[in-house]
C-alpha cells in the first residue's frame, strides 16, 4: 500500500508528530491538531470528524512507514475479547470460538506494546492486567469534565500519569453516585443499535475531556 504525504515533520515551534492508532472517531487527533500538532488518526474503518487528517488501514504497518518518527503513539486496541465481563462467555454454548478470539485479541495488544519512544495504550479494565501488568493509571471521564463513568486503563512509556481537572459532580442515587451515561442502577444507557458495531464504536469514543487532558499535558513534554 502506497502512502501519500501525510503532513511535515517537526518544525522551529516545536509541534509533536502524533499518531493514535485504532481511532476512527479521531477525539483524540483533533484534540492535539488544534493545539497545532501534526496529529493523525488511523484505523480499519475512514474516519469520522477529520477525513482528511486519517489513514486508512493497520496501524502497525502504517507506522514503520511514516515519513516522520513519531513523537508520540496513542493506541486503542480492540478490547471487545479483552474485557472482564466477557469472560463469562468463554465455553458457553455458540461461543466455542470465543477462547481463539481472546487469544487473538491478547496477541493484537501485545503487538502494541513493543514501540519505543512515548507510548500509551488505553482499554477498558480487562484481563490485559493478568495477562501482561497492570496500568500505569485507571482514570475516569469525569475526572476531566465529562458527565460519565467509564474506568479507562492507561499504560503509559515514558509519559507521566493525566492530572484530572475539574471533576464532574455525580447525581446520588441511593447513596451511590451516578452519571448521565448510567441508569440509576448503574448500567451503561447506551440503548442497543440495529448494527451491534455502531454500539460498540459508541461507547469506545474517547471522551473529550480526556483527549484535551492528553494534548495539554502530553503535547508539552
Amino acid at each position: 500500500m502506497a502512502i501519500r504525504k501525510i503532513g511535515p515533520a517537526r518544525t522551529e515551534i516545536q509541534e509533536m508528530n502524533v499518531i493514535i492508532g485504532m481511532e476512527e472517531s479521531q477525539v483524540i487527533q483533533r484534540a492535539f491538531e488544534e493545539r497545532g500538532h501534526n496529529s493523525w488518526s488511523c484505523d480499519f474503518k475512514p474516519g469520522r470528524l477529520n477525513p482528511s487528517r486519517h489513514i486508512q488501514g493497520d496501524v502497525h504497518e502504517i507506522i514503520p512507514r511514516l515519513p516522520w518518527v513519531p513523537d508520540l503513539i496513542i493506541l486503542h486496541p480492540v478490547c471487545r475479547y479483552l474485557t472482564r465481563s466477557g469472560q463469562h462467555w468463554i465455553g458457553k454454548r455458540g461461543h466455542e470460538d470465543r477462547a481463539e478470539h481472546v487469544e487473538r485479541a491478547v496477541e493484537d495488544f501485545m503487538r502494541c506494546t513493543r514501540y519505543q519512544g512515548r507510548v500509551c495504550i488505553e482499554n477498558p479494565r480487562g484481563i490485559m492486567s493478568t495477562r501482561w501488568r497492570k496500568p500505569d493509571q485507571t482514570i475516569q471521564p469525569n475526572w476531566f469534565g465529562d458527565d460519565a463513568s467509564k474506568a479507562t486503563c492507561l499504560w503509559l512509556q515514558n509519559l507521566p500519569p493525566l492530572l484530572a481537572g475539574w471533576q464532574y459532580p455525580p447525581r446520588m442515587v441511593n447513596g451511590r453516585p451516578r452519571w448521565s451515561n448510567q441508569t440509576d442502577s448503574g448500567q451503561n444507557r447506551v440503548p442497543p443499535t440495529k448494527d451491534p458495531e455502531d454500539r460498540r464504536a459508541e461507547r469506545a469514543t474517547t471522551y473529550s475531556g480526556i483527549a484535551r487532558a492528553m494534548a495539554e499535558q502530553w503535547g508539552t513534554l
